[in-house]
């Protein structure tokens, strides 16, 4: 199988699978399923969150699911529970569709290796 259709059912699944579990089978996007992603990370899943904290909660699972490619490394979690992230290497200049592909190779990913699907 070619990696871009591994990639698009590995992505499908996981969009079926999350929509199903927390939205009531209404499709999420790729801004929900980082969100999802970061209070993952975050660990605190049964608090609601500010507006200004979901924005961080997303920038928490970029970090983690960048960091294998080289963009970032995890440097520390501080007294509230929130983990930190340094900067390893800039993010090339991607157009909006090969970010958008990166960012759903990286989630499916992350969902492999957390074993949420094959």
């Amino acid at each position: 199988m070619a990696r871009d259709e591994q990639l698009k059912e590995r992505w499908d699944l996981v969009v079926e699978k999350l929509s199903n579990q927390f939205a009531d089978g209404d499709r999420l996007d790729l801004d929900s399923i980082i969100y999802l992603i970061g209070v993952q990370e975050l660990g605190q899943i049964h608090r609601e969150y500010k507006k200004d904290h979901k924005l961080d909660l997303m920038h928490i699972a970029i970090c983690k699911l960048l960091e294998p490619y080289g963009f970032y490394e995890f440097d520390f979690v501080d007294e509230d529970g929130w983990p930190h992230y340094k900067v390893k290497a800039q993010l090339p200049h991607l157009k909006a569709g090969e970010q958008s592909v990166l960012m759903k190779e990286a989630i499916v990913n992350y969902f492999v290796e957390t074993e949420y699907i094959d």
